[in-house]
């Protein structure tokens, strides 16, 4: 076939299929605009993505440089308080009730109780109707990022309540907004310092014990202990039971305090 025939043989070709020149010159253009598109959308993706980061870690470091808001009142300063080894009793010893309150600093579920509850058991405390023990436990200790948290808090509160200062220190780092979200940042020796001083502590030896980690052991033991006291332990569901915080306990009794009138029921 010589080459005159070729292409009358290819002009034919042509002539009998327009459509696919057509196709494939509105189809150029169409490529194109997908992969504008696919750009386009990887560029979103990809800042959504930082975006989320960069909130994501400052949500994380929240705490971190913020001072630690102080909470003081006339009734609470004049409640006492005094630690018993890794625990802390506050009330008059004539109160007729004593209730055991079983935290950890990072728990959320002890922070909703802290601010549901505090101002009622702060007045009953006040009145000499109810002494409560505070068990500060470092339950949830892996759970704040770095590690420790629960565990440095937990300490400063007991060396708070050995200078006098323990139900303003609770208090404040119970407050709404201030306490620290599981997963995230805790606050440091240098922010439970600067607490201490902004609610009156003065003794060099609240710095010092903090920085010494001084009552480590006795809180460790204290969880310890709470997870073994077969009346603390708790059905969860599911064929969870265990013990949890937290846990609000009289006579050797848990009690409900998913009942709104649980401090009045008390006895």
């Amino acid at each position: 076939m010589g080459g005159a025939q070729r292409n009358e043989r290819r002009k034919r070709q042509t002539e009998q299929r327009p459509g696919a020149v057509v196709a494939a010159a509105r189809q150029a253009p169409a490529d194109r605009t997908r992969i504008i598109v696919v750009i386009i959308a990887v560029v979103v993706v990809g800042a959504a993505l930082i975006a989320f980061a960069v909130i994501s870690n400052n949500k994380k470091n929240k705490t971190e440089g913020q001072a630690i808001a102080p909470q003081t009142s006339a009734a609470s300063v004049s409640i006492p308080a005094k630690r018993e080894g890794g625990t802390v009793l506050v009330g008059k010893d004539s109160a007729k009730v004593t209730v055991d309150v079983y935290e950890d600093f990072l728990c959320p579920f002890c922070g909703k109780f802290e601010q549901t509850y505090h101002q009622q058991i702060d007045q009953k405390v006040q009145a000499g109707e109810l002494r409560v023990r505070y068990h500060m436990l470092p339950l949830l200790n892996e759970k704040s990022d770095p590690p420790g948290y629960s565990l440095d808090a937990a300490n400063a509160a007991l060396l708070a309540a050995d200078a006098g200062k323990f139900v303003e220190f609770h208090n404040s780092l119970y407050a709404a907004g201030t306490q620290p979200e599981e997963g995230s940042r805790g606050y440091d020796d240098d922010q439970l310092i600067k607490l201490g001083k902004d609610i009156g502590i003065t003794s060099p030896a609240f710095a010092a014990g903090i920085k010494s980690n001084k009552y480590d052991n006795l809180l460790n033991a204290e969880l310890e202990k709470a997870e073994k006291t077969p009346y603390l332990q708790q059905d969860y569901g599911n064929g969870q039971v265990g013990f949890g915080t937290p846990t609000v306990a009289s006579g050797q009794k848990i009690v409900d305090i998913s009942d709104p009138n649980w401090l009045n029921l008390l006895s």
